[in-house]
């Protein structure tokens, strides 16, 4: 019997993404959301120009994820933290994105700081089968809801293969890690329904979570999420006292991760799997001077202008696609 493996010519290697793109706002007033830090006559003055900067910072950043590896740009990115679909168009049309052939999935949330969460794709090698968002019911004590991000989750054919990808932004630690976290438990619940019914309509599908969990690998809300449903977690061995994908006090935090169900790590013939991942955290990405330097160069810190890209660095995966002779 002649193994697959010697009747493939090469493997295809391409990169999924996932990016905190630190308050892309627009500068137009949206009466409905909290974006009054974000215009022109706010403190932090963010005109024009500012937001021009920043969406070709971004772009270029985009760009350039997993091209070490993939020798082009990727195929999937999930966000968080975009105001609207106006943002991700011209985030698309930005210098470095305006020539590649993306598109994206977005949905309003019902956040209370107007940010969500989306995915763009290379429609060459994406395409969309169907999308939808589910809310993220959060009671507070006092008994009123807590508004944040829904999850975001795409369908699609990935060369032609079906795969799910579940986009996640999680309530923040403002409120302190301890106190937090029973929300973002709830979140954690809600993927976890979300993937049970992937399965209940699919026998052993492939599917993505990726997002800024505002928590880290070893957190209960992850070690819930991957126990309960048969995923792999590949960012546990990348988060060292040096090392993360945002910096808050001094300390890495590695709150952006991908994970994956274990079928990805499966070898099969003409079928897609696991390749690597890491966090792209090129230099550029990084303040280069002061007693910040190495971590990651923000937009605004407080009101101060700059003049950076993300206060998170993105990370990503590669998957590799066996090519038949």
């Amino acid at each position: 019997m002649t193994n697959y493996s010697d009747n493939l010519k090469e493997e295809s290697t391409y990169t999924i993404a996932f990016y905190n793109l630190e308050n892309l706002f627009d500068i137009y007033d949206d009466e409905l959301t909290n974006d009054n830090d974000f215009l022109p006559s706010s403190d932090k003055k963010w005109t024009q120009k500012r937001y021009d900067n920043k969406l070709r910072k971004l772009g270029f950043s985009i760009s350039n994820i997993g091209m070490e590896e993939t020798h082009k740009p990727p195929v999937l990115i999930g966000f968080a933290e975009v105001e609207n679909q106006g943002v991700i168009i011209d985030l698309l049309l930005s210098k470095h994105l305006k020539d590649l052939t993306y598109d994206y999935v977005h949905f309003d949330s019902p956040d209370e700081r107007g940010i969500d969460v989306a995915l763009i794709y290379n429609t060459t090698i994406f395409k969309v089968i169907s999308s939808e968002t589910f809310p993220v019911l959060i009671i507070e004590e006092d008994g009123i809801r807590d508004y944040t991000r829904d999850i975001l989750l795409v369908k699609g054919l990935f060369v032609d293969e079906p795969i799910y990808i579940i986009v996640n932004h999680w309530p923040s630690r403002r409120e302190g890690p301890e106190a937090s976290e029973y929300k973002r438990l709830i979140a954690s619940e809600k993927v976890s329904e979300i993937i049970l019914q992937i399965k209940h309509n699919e026998q052993n599908p492939k599917i993505i979570v990726m997002g800024d969990f505002n928590d880290g690998p070893k957190s209960n809300s992850i070690k819930n999420l991957l126990n309960t449903n048969d995923l792999y977690n590949p960012m546990l061995n990348l988060h060292t006292i040096d090392r993360g994908t945002t910096n808050y006090d001094f300390s890495w935090d590695l709150f952006d991760q991908i994970l994956f169900t274990t079928n990805l790590l499966e070898k099969k013939s003409e079928e897609i799997t696991y390749g690597s991942t890491n966090i792209f955290d090129a230099e550029f990405l990084k303040q280069f001077h002061g007693k910040y330097k190495g971590q990651p160069f923000r937009t605004y810190v407080g009101k101060k202008y700059k003049v950076g890209y993300s206060d998170h660095f993105p990370v990503y995966m590669t998957i590799k696609k066996p090519t038949k002779i």
